[in-house]
């Protein structure tokens, strides 16, 4: 029998492959998250880097228990009868280790790809309704205006199947999640505030309770809160941007923040001269006991996963560094 609602395990945490590592250490840094007690590793599918779902299967058979996310692959860039073939075998293989991430794409790189649709809401929830039934064994939906797929079964389907969860920001977006798929995942910055509003959203449409809610933020430990601080720093040089506007305006200081902007020259200086207090809010950055009290507190908002996107010139010692906030005691 097939297992397709779980509840989600809450108070993970787990951290961000970046898309920018060596090849080489792909694999050695997926084996050490595990072996520092990570809960999950996520590989992310930006256009021109490395594919999501050849990160995923390789993390997958280099560990043992771990939870891999694909965080995220774009609605347009794949049939989804294919997709749901090729995640469906993953979670055969490995069962009960895989969440699968869905968005939108970002809109210059899927223009560029020639598959930004003219109604990206219609096809992403056309695509995670379709993907859903699809692994379970079901016949796939009628036809819409873009997913065609009507009367396909898979044949080869896993006991567990993996949550499909949305990677969006605005609000119409987040709705969506709580009407087709099995949670959120937030894009960084995801400050406590941030991630209520985005909530309230999806419990607009359902009961989000329930619901794996994913988050993504970039983090920096060290014994020296004014270092860690500083290395976080350039990471959020682009949620001045209008496409960040969404983890922007729930928070507190909102309107300061777009008054500093305003009076900046450049975002390497908007970034460089904010105050710590919001950096702090941006970012999960500090010593280790500062850095585990703010993934406590994006549980408490209502995150199910917090995932660290380590910031720093060598990517395993910063894996290191922050396994030092899963249990900051010495």
């Amino acid at each position: 029998m097939t297992e397709t609602d779980a509840t989600p395990a809450r108070g993970r945490v787990g951290v961000m492959l970046p898309r920018d590592l060596p090849i080489r250490d792909v694999l050695p840094y997926a084996r050490r998250a595990e072996e520092l007690r990570f809960d999950q590793v996520w590989v992310v599918e930006d256009l021109g880097w490395r594919g999501g779902l050849a990160q995923a299967a390789s993390v997958l058979a280099s560990t043992t228990g771990i939870t891999v996310g694909i965080g995220i692959m774009p609605a347009g860039a794949r049939n989804v009868c294919f997709a749901a073939m090729e995640l469906a075998t993953l979670a055969q293989l490995y069962p009960g280790r895989l969440i699968t991430g869905i968005g939108h794409g970002m809109p210059d790189w899927m223009r560029q790809a020639g598959a930004w649709p003219a109604s990206p809401l219609t096809l992403i929830k056309e695509y995670t309704t379709a993907l859903r039934l699809l692994m379970r064994g079901e016949p796939g939906p009628a036809n819409g205006r873009y997913v065609r797929c009507e009367g396909v079964v898979l044949t080869e389907t896993p006991e567990i199947v993996p949550p499909v969860i949305l990677g969006v920001r605005g609000p119409r977006s987040q709705a969506a999640a709580g009407e087709v798929a099995d949670g959120l995942l937030l894009a960084e910055p995801a400050a406590p505030a941030y991630i209520a509003a985005s909530l309230r959203h999806m419990g607009s449409a359902s009961d989000a309770s329930g619901a794996e809610i994913v988050t993504y933020d970039a983090a920096a430990v060290d014994d020296d809160e004014d270092a860690a601080l500083a290395r976080v720093r350039g990471a959020l040089i682009a949620i001045g941007d209008p496409d960040w506007a969404a983890h922007i305006d729930p928070l507190p200081f909102a309107a300061q923040l777009r008054e500093h902007q305003a009076a900046c020259a450049d975002a390497r200086q908007f970034t460089q001269t904010m105050p710590a207090a919001w950096i702090r809010q941006l970012s999960i950055a500090g010593t280790p006991d500062q850095a585990h009290e703010a993934i406590k507190a994006r549980h408490a908002a209502g995150a199910t996963s917090v995932v660290l996107a380590p910031v720093g010139p060598d990517a395993l010692v910063s894996l290191d560094s922050l396994a030092r906030a899963l249990d900051p005691r010495p």
